[in-house]
């Protein structure tokens, strides 16, 4: 008995997923500024290391959920959905950090309005995953069990809106004779880096529904 009440028990969980939710609607909100400004290259600079600055904090949260899982002997739900949910909420900041960096890299010169629309539907999907995480701990609650899964759904809604303006998106770029070669590669890339990070918020919506079918 007294072993068991030496264990630590339920631990932080909760609130480490709502910290790093809120750094990736922060970052996807970064990175929308980066694209929105462009063609101001120190607000492109400023932006891109505010995305970098969430994906940063963002790792060392889940550094410390995986140490936290190894010291909590109770956990508020299973441990491998623990395990998933945090990795999964990683893999987001993950690409928006990438995408960031792709325009960079690839040395885009402009914007297109269907880059503007995919990351738009990428920021809307990041703030519903948000929404999605800051319920979870009161998911016993059947209304609050209901919202969740209604945010997963709009998430998943999103995700098929990001999909298919890609692929629209990708179709005008080999229709039109006026791209270049080398910017439709560079553009075709960036648009399906943008509609991966919603295909990742639907992974993260998908384990959230697990989460509360099992536990409410």
């Amino acid at each position: 008995m007294l072993f068991g009440k030496l264990l630590p028990r339920e631990g932080n969980f909760f609130e480490m997923f709502d910290e790093h939710s809120r750094l990736i609607a922060s970052g996807a909100g970064s990175f929308m500024e980066l694209i929105r400004n462009y063609a101001d290259p120190a607000l492109r600079e400023k932006h891109t290391a505010d995305v970098d600055a969430a994906e940063r904090a963002a790792d060392r949260i889940t550094a410390e959920v995986s140490r936290a899982l190894h010291k909590t002997f109770i956990t508020p739900i299973d441990r491998e959905q623990i395990h998933g949910l945090i990795n999964a909420l990683d893999d987001v900041l993950d690409l928006l950090q990438d995408s960031a960096e792709a325009l960079s890299l690839y040395d885009v010169r402009q914007m297109t309005d269907d880059v503007i629309r995919l990351g738009d539907l990428s920021v809307r999907c990041c703030e519903r995953v948000q929404h999605a995480v800051s319920l979870l701990p009161k998911i016993s609650d059947a209304a609050v069990a209901d919202a969740a899964l209604k945010t997963c759904e709009e998430i998943d809604r999103l995700e098929s809106d990001a999909d298919r303006v890609m692929r629209s998106a990708i179709s005008r770029l080999f229709r039109d004779e006026g791209v270049e070669t080398r910017e439709l590669i560079k553009l075709k890339a960036v648009y399906e880096n943008l509609e991966s990070i919603t295909d990742r918020c639907n992974d993260v919506a998908n384990l959230i529904e697990g989460v509360v079918l099992e536990n409410s």
